[in-house]
């Protein structure tokens, strides 16, 4: 698993800095897997364990450890249309999007296609 804990600020350009939904919509686009979460969420635990579990290695952005994380957070629910924000799940770019929703695909069979189709699972 990848933690991706450390702010992004100098690696973006200016007018993105202060941008919560660009941020997030850049680190989805350039991980085959990316998991936003809180290092002390229960669900968040299982959703990284169920990935490791099937052999992907996530990308793993623990918005209780970034500088920008609550700002973050707040664009999770607004793109959600959710009270929670997380877990959050992004394969290949695209939202999936809470634990409800990443069970669903798993149990239903459309989870797997769409790790391969993001190039995270080779089986």
């Amino acid at each position: 698993m990848h933690f991706q804990t450390e702010s992004w600020g100098s690696y973006l350009p200016a007018r993105s800095v202060g941008d919560p939904l660009e941020r997030i919509e850049r680190l989805a686009r350039e991980n085959a897997v990316v998991i936003f979460s809180i290092s002390s969420c229960c669900m968040c635990h299982a959703i990284k364990r169920l990935f490791c579990g099937m052999g992907v290695n996530p990308t793993v952005h623990e918005l209780d450890e970034d500088p920008r994380g609550k700002e973050m957070e707040k664009a999770l629910m607004r793109l959600l249309g959710s009270s929670s924000a997380v877990p959050v799940v992004f394969i290949g770019g695209k939202l999936v999007g809470a634990m409800d929703r990443v069970m669903a695909s798993h149990i239903n069979g459309t989870l797997v296609p769409l790790l391969k189709d993001a190039g995270a699972l080779w089986l």
